[in-house]
């Protein structure tokens, strides 16, 4: 069933005339002239078919009609005006939910999120790691990291890393009788592949290498997977930037040679158009970005 509601204006103008009982008072509050509060409130008079106010010698006098409608749309304000204050409370903080990649949360995001927590206490972040990419209309998510090229219409997008795509291992692998001091030295080790063998096929000719063995390997389908594997020691694995930074600037893993690929894609910032600005997600977006940025100088060759 149709609501039966007056115009906002009407009200409005009623609700101040009967607080001032003043049509001039209530029009400089309401930044309109006293002929336009006048004809508000004349037009919901008509609507309602009641006479809200009686004017005497120049006096406004709230009728008792009118006295218990003041309480009705006092009432209908106040909870119009608490209800929009806890909404912005909302968009500046409360629960702001993300969506990425298991790959993406596991290597880049959680392990900073303490920094995040206690700069921002007032944001409820929740991380949902899915292969999926969301529908912002049709679900409840604020925010989503994605890999691609950041061709995504409709959508605020920001470019949060630079990719290359690069060989690591862990430390160890530089020491010993087969130690890695050269592209040439990968065939005295196991080649980590992600999907499938082509990237390291590509490295391997950009750093013209020769005598590796590309028919051999753990394939892995995650690339988390792969990095893990050459954490432990049990090969070199091809990484993007991203995803081997944590662990990189820990130590656990090392480049052990400068030539990276540029790879098509990265890691970019979406959200709606319509909530970029909203006070939670910019916040987060802004530290995003500062992380990747101090990533990016603490990576960079002295």
């Amino acid at each position: 069933m149709a609501r039966r509601l007056p115009a906002l204006n009407a009200l409005k103008a009623f609700e101040a005339a009967a607080r001032h009982e003043s049509f001039t008072r209530a029009a400089e509050e309401l930044f309109v002239t006293q002929g336009a509060v006048s004809h508000q409130v004349k037009a919901l008079e008509a609507e309602l078919g009641l006479r809200l106010f009686r004017r005497e010698r120049q006096r406004l006098i709230i009728t008792e009609a009118g006295r218990s409608y003041l309480e009705i749309v006092r009432d209908a304000f106040d909870r119009l005006a608490l209800g929009t204050e806890r909404l912005l409370q909302r968009q500046n903080a409360g629960v702001l939910t993300v969506t990425t990649s298991p790959n993406f949360a596991g290597k880049w995001l959680v392990h900073r999120l303490g920094r995040f927590a206690e700069a921002h206490p007032g944001i409820d972040l929740r991380v949902s790691a899915s292969l999926h990419h969301v529908d912002f209309a049709r679900e409840d998510i604020d925010l989503g990291i994605r890999h691609g090229d950041g061709q995504w219409p409709g959508l605020h997008v920001t470019r949060l890393t630079e990719e290359e795509l690069f060989p690591v291992c862990s430390p160890q692998l530089l020491r010993g009788r087969r130690a890695l001091r050269s592209p040439g030295d990968l065939k005295h080790h196991t080649l980590l592949h992600l999907d499938d063998r082509r990237d390291w096929g590509k490295w391997l000719e950009a750093a013209s290498a020769v005598g590796a063995e590309l028919a051999h390997g753990p394939v892995f389908n995650q690339a988390s997977m792969a990095i893990d594997a050459a954490i432990e020691g049990q090969g070199v694995a091809l990484a993007r930037t991203a995803l081997a930074a944590w662990d990189l600037l820990a130590g656990r893993l090392v480049r052990p040679f400068p030539l990276g690929l540029k790879v098509p894609y990265a890691y970019w910032i979406v959200c709606p158009k319509a909530t970029a600005d909203l006070p939670k997600i910019a916040t987060f977006r802004d530290w995003l970005l500062a992380e990747a940025a101090d990533d990016a100088g603490r990576m960079r060759p002295a």
